[in-house]
């Protein structure tokens, strides 16, 4: 076991991103030295953490050299998930089926995140194709946790987040199709927002989907950050159908109602620090003045298996479409054991596809009825804590991690199919010193009050911070 991470009193000492950006934008430091800090940053903790999928430093140098960056995050080193384009950079998905070649265009949500200012260093490291919630692989090196690199750190987005956790970059790009924003999030101490569908540019990979899960976003070390960033998402590109966020700079005045979901759709109990925490923030909740109040989970139990199906369809059109959905080169005898599995058990159950996908339209109604009532949900991030290396194994049996997937992984899916926001926030640690993140989740475009609540717990008791926790 090691714990790891990179924060120093370099350029870009313990500062969020909004806080890096303040200080190159007077002067206190330049582009170039927050960059040469967050690459020397990396070299010390690489080799321990493998979360870097492409490494891009010479252009990213060259940018910060030339300056003329704007926007929230103007001059801010960062990293972009590698299933996103970029010019220059191959795409590679996490697996070796596809052809390392490099992207000739930006795809739509990767100029919004430019936008912002960011100075991307590189590409971080996924899964294969984000279908799994921890990146592990069978043919390289897992990526690791920096809390303790004996566990997991999620997934998707797990590379970005052992960087941002590890205090290389304040802040990079993740994506959100089943928890993959908020998972690694929660994994890794960190603070992980799914905006609401259709408040960031549409990821390339659902433009044909029956039902788009995506939504793009960041995971960053501070509840501003995420503001921040929406904020000059809307600066770039308004959205008509969803109520403007605005730049949420504090808690509201507001007290609300929340309502509290304790027991996983898959079925069984929570572990005892999840179920501890879980409560801890609920009383914090009410302490600060709101109202919480324990209700069940409106959706039922065949909401797993409508996920879990469409899940599995997307395996499969990966394994036998990928030619055409991923690109040329795509070969499919190199895909890995978990997306072979998955797709396998979309193609003995392809006949449900059909009913599943209408029930999942139909469970979003069902779900919103939440919000009937309450102004937010507080809900666990995950079924149970962070586990090692080696339990979601991709190359293991796949009946076994699959259903150990499932009981993860089951509060997160259902903002993805709804298309409602939501946030994970590092807000306890369990029995071994791990992060542990809650969920505040709100309807459709209520990412403002999740804001304001999620600052106000962020003020009442601060995150832990791995720079703080006992080295092994």
């Amino acid at each position: 076991m090691r714990h790891v991470h990179a924060f120093s009193s370099d350029a870009l000492g313990d500062l969020d991103g909004t806080g890096v950006a303040q200080a190159i934008a007077s002067g206190e430091v330049s582009a170039t030295e927050a960059a040469e800090a967050a690459l020397a940053r990396l070299d010390a903790v690489e080799e321990h953490l493998s979360a870097v999928a492409y490494d891009d430093r010479e252009r990213g140098l060259a940018r910060a050299g030339q300056g003329g960056f704007t926007g929230a995050f103007a001059g801010v080193p960062s990293f972009i998930k590698n299933n996103t384009d970029l010019t220059g950079i191959p795409t590679g998905h996490g697996s070796a089926a596809v052809a390392l070649r490099p992207a000739d265009k930006d795809e739509p949500f990767t100029g919004e995140l430019l936008g912002t200012g960011v100075n991307l260093l590189g590409a971080s490291t996924l899964p294969a194709f984000g279908l799994t919630a921890t990146t592990e692989f069978v043919d390289r090196p897992p990526t690791r946790n920096p809390w303790n690199t004996d566990y997991s750190c999620g997934a998707s987005s797990g590379g970005s987040s052992a960087l941002v956790a590890a205090g290389v970059v304040p802040i990079a790009h993740a994506n959100d199709g089943g928890g993959s924003i908020r998972i690694p999030a929660a994994a890794c101490g960190l603070v992980g927002l799914k905006p609401t569908r259709g408040r960031v540019a549409q990821a390339l990979e659902m433009k044909d989907a029956p039902i788009d899960l995506v939504s793009n976003g960041i995971v960053s070390r501070s509840v501003r950050d995420q503001a921040h960033f929406l904020a000059d998402l809307e600066r770039q590109r308004a959205v008509k159908d969803l109520p403007p966020v605005g730049l949420v700079e504090g808690p509201g005045d507001r007290r609300l109602r929340i309502a509290m979901i304790t027991a996983p759709l898959t079925g069984g109990l929570l572990d005892a620090d999840t179920n501890r925490v879980l409560h801890e923030t609920a009383e914090l909740l009410e302490t600060l003045g709101h109202r919480v109040e324990t209700v069940p989970m409106p959706i039922e139990r065949s909401y797993v298996d409508q996920f879990t199906e469409y899940w599995a369809l997307l395996a499969w059109s990966i394994d036998h479409l990928g030619k055409r959905t991923i690109g040329p080169g795509f070969d499919r005898s190199k895909l890995d054991p978990f997306t072979r599995g998955l797709s396998r058990k979309f193609a003995r159950g392809f006949w449900k596809a059909p009913t599943s996908i209408i029930g999942l339209k139909r469970a979003t109604a069902k779900f919103r009825t939440l919000f009937d009532h309450h102004d937010l949900v507080l809900l666990p991030t995950l079924g149970h804590s962070t586990p090692e290396i080696g339990y979601l194994d991709p190359g293991g049996d796949f009946d076994e991690i699959f259903g150990r997937l499932i009981r993860y992984v089951t509060f997160t899916p259902a903002n993805n199919s709804t298309g409602t926001p939501a946030i994970s926030l590092p807000v306890g640690t369990d029995k071994n010193g791990l992060p542990l993140g809650m969920q505040l989740a709100g309807d459709l475009g209520a990412e403002r009050t999740i804001l304001e609540v999620s600052y106000e717990l962020e003020a009442a008791q601060p995150f832990a911070r791995i720079q703080d926790a006992p080295a092994a």
